[in-house]
């Protein structure tokens, strides 16, 4: 019977010895390896952050939009064929009664009218000494509605009222940036500030207004005063008259349907109505943005960090000539010495890919913590992202490994 013919066991290399021989070539140079690694690590963990941070962004974009801008319908007048010569201020397009007009619309928590006084007139502390008045402050005018739907944080006195807007009374509302340059810092002995060199008593002061942002650093008098004492408001488009209402959350886009047809029923198109933008839009324009940037970059560290991988691999594979030569005279196949180089490229993406992700969860639950935020991590992205690092570490060690693989034993010997 003919002899059978065994297999040389130098010619099988089992997944043990495989992992162990891969194991001791990243161990062998640690510093390198942990350098190599660096690369993956900062791809996995900007890619894990950026989904993550976003999402959290996101989440705090929604609820900080509903506070404010979701509850917020501003309504302006649009041109007028009598509006009169060019440069002339045309009469306020919005009737008498639009702060009733407006509030009687369901969702309405308050509403009313107002602009930017114009011809810039001269606040001072004194009458006319000869001095200049206090520059950078704008004056304003609103309905006692209009003042209410700006939600100012009064810190003294009141604001104005149904009966000092129906007698058309000298008095004005201080913001705390204006108070302090005109000298006023108390209430009780009713001063008074002078507009155009006229007294006007002073019945507030306020902080802070939750809605129209340009009052911070101005004054603001009822409507009937300013226009008995001003004028009309300015046709120019930022300075026209513009009627200001705040909704409950929901409520914005029902109410600016039904708007125009409120204060005028037998013209609605006088009027041009702005609801607040689609927070989900928002949103998504917001998220979309950071995310496209910031992938961008985990990309590119992720280029690096296959370049280095494959680099260090290819060094490996020229500094180990003579260990490769001497594995192949041994009876090593090609297949082993590419399996044993491939495994140790793909160890170390791994390796980067899982420290990276940890890197990245402790990036967003740190910077979630910071801004007292709620965290939010996609089981779906997270996941998956320590097998990015292996397929960067793969698709890395193909061309070392099959480089190793062809190496001549004869001349990695006689090189040695």
């Amino acid at each position: 019977m003919p002899r059978s013919v065994l297999p040389d066991p130098a010619t099988r290399l089992g997944l043990r010895e495989l992992c162990a021989e891969a194991l001791a070539g990243i161990l062998q140079r640690p510093g390198r390896s942990a350098l190599t690694m660096l690369g993956t690590v900062l791809g996995i963990g900007a890619f894990v952050a950026v989904l993550g941070l976003t999402a959290t962004a996101s989440g705090q974009i929604g609820a900080r939009f509903d506070l404010t801008r979701a509850t917020t319908v501003q309504v302006s007048d649009r041109p007028r064929a009598d509006a009169g010569p060019p440069g002339a201020n045309p009469p306020i397009g919005f009737p008498a009664d639009a702060d009733r007009r407006m509030g009687r619309i369901d969702g309405v928590e308050a509403a009313g009218v107002w602009w930017s006084v114009p011809g810039n007139p001269r606040l001072s502390a004194r009458p006319a000494d000869g001095t200049p008045g206090v520059t950078g402050i704008g004056l304003y005018a609103a309905t006692p509605g209009a003042v209410r739907a700006m939600d100012p944080t009064v810190v003294s006195g009141t604001t104005p009222d149904a009966f000092l807007e129906a007698t058309a009374q000298p008095v004005v509302l201080l913001s705390e940036a204006a108070a302090t340059r005109l000298g006023v810092s108390r209430l009780d002995d009713r001063p008074a500030v002078f507009i155009d060199d006229l007294p006007y008593t002073v019945i507030g002061i306020y902080s802070d207004v939750r809605r129209q942002p340009a009052t911070l650093l101005g004054a603001i008098v009822p409507a009937a005063t300013a226009l008995e004492r001003f004028g009309n408001p300015s046709a120019e488009a930022d300075r026209s008259a513009q009627g200001l209402i705040a909704t409950r959350v929901g409520a914005a886009g029902r109410v600016a349907e039904q708007v125009a047809v409120a204060l005028r029923p037998d013209a609605p198109d006088a009027f041009a109505v702005q609801p607040p933008p689609d927070p989900h839009s928002l949103r998504d324009t917001v998220t979309s943005d950071l995310t496209g940037l910031f992938l961008a970059l985990a990309a590119i560290c992720l280029l690096v960090g296959a370049v280095g991988i494959a680099n260090t691999t290819l060094v490996a594979v020229l500094e180990r000539t003579e260990e490769i030569g001497l594995r192949r005279a041994l009876g090593a196949r090609t297949r082993h010495i590419a399996a044993q180089f491939l495994t140790e490229s793909t160890v170390l993406g791994t390796l980067g890919g899982l420290l990276g992700t940890s890197l990245g969860v402790l990036t967003v639950l740190g910077v979630a913590a910071a801004k007292d935020w709620t965290a939010v991590l996609q089981p779906a992205a997270t996941l998956p992202a320590p097998l990015i690092g292996t397929a960067v570490g793969l698709l890395a060690g193909l061309y070392p490994s099959l480089r190793a693989a062809r190496t001549d034993p004869l001349k990695a010997l006689r090189s040695g």
